[in-house]
């Protein structure tokens, strides 16, 4: 079977919005702030359950997200220990017979910053939001990724950067999806770093692997 390494990405430190809503929307072991995580995503989706059992056998990781779909499947860990974590990495990495250069280069499909949201629609998106509130006035940040893994290293990122709240995020399916809002200095800010963050990871790019 052939896997494509979509999304293979290392956060240092889950930031306290971040783990918190992990801990509200997975099925798993629950991380806490501050602890390392790896996120995963591979082609097709079905593969994800070996690359679990590869990285919990050798290394004393948890796991807090698994998502399997048909396309794509997708896989978080964590540990306090960043060698733990990082060791898991090179153990899937191993398994599937692919190295980290190999994985897909994110691309931003949507970068968008709504200024002083009015009332209504921060009702509208506060019903379908798992996070913080949107309040009226806040600026809202809206962030799309391809491969959608990669949209929780712009979370992060963002959240280190900036005084933010973190509204949703969905880091899974044919694009993932982030909404933060705050004030419009700090959105700015939180902008700035999640499209740097992004635009530092390498790998191939994704015109040229669908082109293929």
């Amino acid at each position: 079977m052939a896997i494509t390494l979509r999304t293979f990405i290392f956060l240092d430190a889950l930031q306290p919005q971040l783990a918190t809503f992990i801990g509200k929307t997975a099925a798993g072991f629950l991380p806490v702030p501050g602890q390392a995580s790896l996120w995963i995503e591979i082609a097709p989706g079905i593969a994800i359950n070996r690359v679990t059992d590869a990285a919990l056998k050798a290394t004393k990781v948890q796991p807090a997200v698994q998502v399997v779909e048909r396309a794509y499947g997708l896989l978080e860990v964590h540990d306090f220990d960043q060698g733990e974590v990082l060791s898991a990495g090179a153990t899937i990495l191993r398994h599937l017979e692919i190295e980290e250069d190999q994985r897909l280069k994110p691309r931003v499909a949507t970068n968008q910053i709504i200024r002083s949201v009015e009332a209504y629609q921060a009702q509208i998106i506060n019903r379908n939001s798992r996070g913080m509130m949107v309040l009226p006035g806040d600026s809202l940040f809206i962030l799309e990724t391809e491969p959608a893994g990669y949209v929780v290293l712009a979370a992060n990122e963002a959240e280190k950067a900036a005084h933010v709240k973190l509204i949703n995020i969905t880091p899974y399916g044919a694009f993932g999806r982030l909404y933060l809002s705050g004030p419009e200095a700090e959105i700015d800010a939180a902008a700035e770093s999640a499209t740097a963050a992004l635009a530092s990871v390498t790998g191939v790019e994704l015109k040229k692997f669908v082109d293929r």
